[in-house]
C-alpha cells in the first residue's frame, strides 16, 4: 500500500510571473519535503496588480489541496500586506476555508520572524518601487515594529525583477543597513536573495531576512518540520523550533 511516512508536502501560491521562487525553494528544501505550486495572476508590482492577484486564491488553494499538502503559503510580500493590518489574516482565512489546510503568508511570516528574533527595528531593501516599500513598511509598523529606512530599485515589471543578479540584493542590503537596525529585510519573492544571506549576515553582524526565507521557515513549521536548515541565514539555522 502507498505510504507517505516521513515525507511532507508544501503548497506554494506564487505570482504567475515569478521565475525565481521555485528555484530558491528547491535549493533549500530539506530532504523528505517536496514543493507543489499554484500560480496567481500578476505581471507588474503595482497597486492594481497586487490587489487583483488574490481574486483566484480559493481556486488555486483547492488545487493544492488536491495534492494533499500539509500547509500552504502565499509567499508574496506586497500582495499580502497591501491593505494594512489584518489583511494577511483575511487571506489566511480564505486559503484555509477553500483548502482545509493550514496556511500562512509572507507578511505573516515576516512578523513572526521579527518577533522570534526580537528585532524591533529593521530596514527594508527591495527591487520594486518606493511606493510599494511605503505600503509594506506601513503594515510592519502597524504590527508593532519600526522601519528605520528603506531603499528600492524602482522596477515595476516582475519579469525584470526576476533576472536581477543576487549581488543586487547584497549591495542594496548593505547600503540600507543602519547601526541601530536589528535586522535587514530583503523584500520580494521574485528577487534572488538566498545565496547572499549568510555572506550579508557575516558582513553586518545581524539577521538578514528575505521574503522566500521567512515564508519557507513559516510553512515548514506549519507542516511540522523543525530541524535546522543550514546555509541560508540565522532564522532557518537557529530558529526552526522557536514558538
Amino acid at each position: 500500500m502507498p505510504s507517505r511516512q516521513g515525507s511532507r508536502r508544501i503548497g506554494l501560491l506564487l505570482p504567475s510571473s515569478n521565475t525565481t521562487q521555485e528555484i530558491e525553494y528547491n535549493r533549500i528544501m530539506p530532504q523528505g519535503v517536496t514543493l507543489h505550486v499554484a500560480r496567481l495572476p500578476l505581471r507588474t508590482v503595482e497597486p492594481s496588480s497586487t490587489a487583483r492577484i488574490v481574486e483566484d486564491i480559493e481556486t488555486e488553494s483547492r488545487k493544492l489541496a488536491d495534492a494533499d499538502v500539509e500547509a500552504i503559503v502565499l509567499a508574496a510580500t506586497a500582495p499580502s500586506s497591501r491593505n494594512g493590518l489584518g489583511y494577511d489574516q483575511e487571506l489566511i482565512r480564505r486559503i484555509e476555508a477553500a483548502s482545509g489546510k493550514k496556511a500562512t503568508t509572507a507578511s505573516t511570516a515576516l512578523i513572526q520572524a521579527l518577533t522570534v528574533l526580537n528585532a524591533r527595528r529593521l530596514v527594508i531593501a527591495a527591487p520594486w518601487s518606493d511606493a510599494t516599500n511605503v505600503t509594506s513598511a506601513a503594515f510592519i509598523e502597524a504590527s508593532g515594529f519600526r522601519v528605520l529606512a528603506h531603499k528600492a530599485l524602482g522596477h515595476v515589471s516582475n519579469l525584470d525583477i526576476g533576472v536581477l543578479e543576487e549581488q543586487t540584493a547584497y549591495d542594496l542590503g548593505l547600503a540600507v543597513n543602519r547601526p541601530d537596525a536589528d535586522a535587514v529585510m530583503l523584500a520580494c519573492g521574485n528577487w534572488l536573495t538566498m545565496g547572499i544571506v549568510d555572506r550579508l549576515e557575516a558582513a553586518i553582524g545581524k539577521p538578514v531576512l528575505t521574503t522566500n526565507q521567512v515564508s519557507l521557515w513559516a510553512v515548514l513549521r506549519l507542516a511540522g518540520y523543525h530541524a535546522p536548515v543550514l546555509g541560508w541565514g540565522r532564522l532557518l539555522r537557529d530558529d526552526m523550533e522557536s514558538q
